[in-house]
């Protein structure tokens, strides 16, 4: 076998756990090898938590995880995968590891020695809050109410299931003057939300973050990955949330020095009108831009502002269900930033406090800390994208427009000049001190926590007029895409990135592609939706709120028939579980409402899931063949347009899951590892899949950093609904879009696509040959997607 090259053609991401190890991955290799993947993509692989079905709680990153089989386990998961042409792509975790210290060696003796710990310079704590104490939020109520239950037991105290060191000659002190001896304080766990003192993952306190800005700690955290590496027994990186880091353009150059220049790509979340930074040296994105690109093509414009209006009427409009996208996301902005991220918020404040106390500016001078807090929440709150990079970058990020909006929210107009001093603190109009750069940096880790908790976690569940549309890194008010926009955003990859990776499922989507696909349809029949649902909810007792309820039934659409009903069931009322828990309206993670979240399930078991829910079912059957040509268009589109594409594990089938951990379930391949069909039998998506992954392989030279891109446009009455492009003169995709649309008026007609010049092949059907102008009925008349290739001369 040749070996993988160096940029892939195509990866498969597996998501491995105790419940698919290395081992597993491994049986799997000829099934995926027979895909024409290039490179198997793996989740976080360093040692984590106990019985974590994600790893990206790391405790130990300079060993290989025991659960999943230790070094050996991948290093023979490498071999197989090198003996079938395979390489393997690494997702690294550069920003943060668990808060588990009885699992966590480093952190075990941060916590035992304080800040003298050579390894206290790893996590970013703010030693100077809390009386020189690690706070930590472990307990189950005020330590009142608990102190019977902290143990000491040897030099170690323990409480349930927790363990954290013992200072040294500090064991036999009484309780109280005990825990004032430690270098951490164990406290009620609530108290995190605004008295916490070390940087966290979002709001998620069991995970600390990590200083990879210091070279030290970039080498010792970075040692195991780069010897597999520079080893041959990985081949490339995805970098978890740059975003999180304090200087992640510094951070990729070093990483991309150390690592020689291999093929990396990172998690990066791009707001609409965006580009990554030119100056970091990586390959591109992950791949969510794509998703947001190609989703969108199948999304019916004038018909989403007609479901939107109807779920107006039907939600109600109240607060955050009134379906106006922007207002939605401003009220969580607040919600977040002075509930989950308080501490957060503070920690901000107290420097920017700091330096404004201490600076020989004058013009800094005389600053209350309320007056910073309200500049600094009101500029927080109307970023538009995930954080600035650099005070030029500050410049488009904070702007203008936005200042003058937070000077309007000061009651004493005086008092608005916090505001530009913190603006100009960000452009750096103050020097480029220690204390200036703190500021920025803090600014922009809080602002990159704050985007994401308030758009994915909690606007992406409080805006739900159309669910395939809050997608992580989608634009809800605006989702649809047109050909020429799509066209437009192809191009500027094949010039400015044809190495990013590309995706349609992660294991972090709230719901999988083909999930999405069927949504997509509601978009050009909201009026028929709206009927079926009203007729549906007719009688459904207790309905627990318009705006849950019309998530629900799209739920159930979506998801489709999916085997035992109750099974289906479940997943539907832990999916909304989770859903209300993150709008945060009713109820949430912190402060649940037992009697509310009762109420939802008991409607999900009535409603959706009952026998009312058949209607639904109903809707979804007379639909099936616009689902099916938008799931055949987006896996086309997707496998053929530029970049590198990304396959989450399954989903060369159809494959419809939802939030996590619902798609973190453990692969299903057979014995032989050949895809556990048992029949051997393909779909059609699988079908599709197979042919264009076999032409990438084949072809990598039409598809690769070198290639080309050119738009196709069709001609005639129903030219809208055809999205085609050429790769480099030698393939062409065409695919059918808002399928039920053409068909309500009158079919493709006279249209023709005009091909490049040449003879084409359909890859699929042998036999099938086109050139010129060739009838869109004729060359969707087996299928609503097709891949042509040209034949020599």
């Amino acid at each position: 076998m040749p070996p993988a090259p160096a940029v892939p053609t195509a990866t498969y991401r597996l998501q491995l756990q105790p419940d698919f190890p290395f081992s597993a991955a491994t049986t799997a290799v000829p099934h995926l090898a027979a895909l024409n993947i290039s490179h198997l993509h793996l989740s976080p692989v360093l040692e984590a938590v106990p019985g974590s079905r994600h790893g990206y709680d790391v405790v130990d990153p300079t060993r290989v995880r025991e659960e999943l089989g230790g070094e050996e386990g991948l290093r023979e998961l490498s071999r197989t995968a090198r003996d079938h042409g395979l390489g393997l792509i690494l997702d690294i975790v550069p920003n943060h590891m668990a808060m588990s210290p009885r699992h966590n060696p480093a952190l075990w003796e941060v916590l035992r020695d304080g800040p003298s710990s050579p390894r206290a310079r790893w996590f970013d704590i703010d030693w100077e809050a809390q009386g020189g104490q690690v706070l930590l939020p472990v307990l189950g109520g005020p330590l009142g109410e608990e102190a019977d239950r902290l143990k000491v037991d040897g030099d170690v105290l323990r409480y349930h299931d927790h363990a954290f060191p013992l200072r040294e000659g500090t064991a036999g002190l009484p309780l109280p003057r005990l825990l004032d001896a430690q270098w951490y304080r164990p406290v009620w766990w609530r108290l995190a939300r605004t008295e916490l003192n070390y940087r966290r993952f979002f709001s998620i306190s069991e995970l600390i973050g990590v200083r990879v800005e210091d070279p030290e700690v970039f080498a010792a955290t970075h040692a195991k990955i780069l010897e597999l590496l520079h080893e041959g027994v990985v081949d490339g990186l995805r970098v978890d949330h740059p975003d999180g880091l304090a200087d992640p353009g510094g951070y990729l150059r070093r990483l991309h020095e150390a690592t020689g220049g291999r093929w990396t790509v990172v998690e990066k979340i791009l707001a609409d009108g965006e580009g990554l930074p030119a100056s970091w040296p990586v390959a591109g994105t992950t791949g969510y831009d794509a998703l947001r690109h190609v989703d969108g093509l199948f999304m019916d414009p004038a018909g989403f502002g007609e479901l939107l209006d109807r779920y107006r009427a039907f939600a109600a409009p109240q607060t955050d269900r009134g379906g106006d996208w922007d207002a939605t996301v401003r009220r969580a902005a607040y919600k977040v930033l002075t509930h989950e991220l308080a501490a957060e918020s503070d920690r901000l404040t107290r420097v920017a406090a700091r330096l404004c106390a201490t600076s020989p500016e004058t013009a800094l001078r005389d600053r209350a800390p309320w007056a910073l807090r309200t500049a600094l929440t009101e500029l927080l709150v109307r970023l538009e994208v995930y954080r600035p990079y650099s005070p030029e970058d500050a410049a488009t990020v904070v702007t203008e427009e936005a200042a003058a909006e937070a000077r309007r929210a000061f009651a004493v107009p005086e008092e608005a000049g916090a505001v530009d001093v913190v603006r100009d603190l960000l452009l750096g109009r103050y020097g480029d001190g220690h204390a200036q750069a703190e500021f920025r940096t803090r600014f922009a880790q809080t602002a990159s926590a704050l985007r994401a908790k308030s758009v994915e976690d909690t606007a992406f569940y409080r805006y739900v007029p159309l669910l395939s549309a809050t997608e992580v890194g989608g634009e809800p008010g605006d989702p649809a895409v047109g050909p020429d926009r799509f066209h437009a955003y192809c191009a500027r990859v094949q010039r400015d990135w044809p190495a990013t990776g590309t995706v349609l499922s992660t294991h972090d989507a709230k719901r999988s592609a083909d999930l999405r696909a069927a949504l997509h349809v509601l978009t050009e029949c909201p009026g028929r939706w709206a009927d079926v649902l009203a007729e549906a909810s007719r009688g459904v007792e207790p309905v627990p709120d318009g705006q849950l309820a019309w998530a629900a039934w799209q739920t159930v659409f979506g998801l489709g028939p999916a085997g035992d009903e109750r099974a289906r069931e479940e997943r539907v009322r832990e999916a909304l579980l989770k859903h209300v828990r993150e709008a945060g309206l009713f109820t949430s993670w912190t402060e649940q409402e037992p009697p509310y979240e009762e109420a939802v399930a008991r409607f999900v078991a009535a409603g959706p899931c009952g026998v009312p829910g058949r209607k639904v079912a109903e809707l979804r059957e007379a639909l099936e063949p616009h689902i099916r040509a938008n799931v055949l268009g987006a896996a086309l589109v997707h496998l053929t347009m530029p970049g590198v594409p990304d396959l989450y594990q399954g989903t060369e089938r159809e494959y419809r899951a939802l939030v996590d951990p619902d798609n973190r379930t453990p692969p299903r391949f057979g014995e032989n590892g050949d895809g556990g069909d048992g029949g051997g039998g393909r779909s059609e998506k699988e079908a599709v899949t197979r042919a264009a992954l076999a032409l990438r392989a084949r072809r990598p030279e039409v598809f690769g950093t070198s290639a080309s891109y050119e738009p196709l446009a069709a001609v005639g009455p129903a030219a809208d609904h055809c999205l085609a492009f050429a790769r480099s003169g030698e393939v062409v995709t065409a695919v059918t879009r808002l399928s039920l649309r053409l068909a309500e008026s009158g079919g493709w007609r006279d249209t023709r696509l005009p091909l490049p010049r040449g003879r084409w092949a359909d890859v699929r059907e042998p036999g099938r040959e086109f050139e010129r102008e060739v009838r869109a009925a004729e060359l969707f008349a087996a299928s609503p997607v097709v891949l042509l290739e040209r034949l020599p001369e």
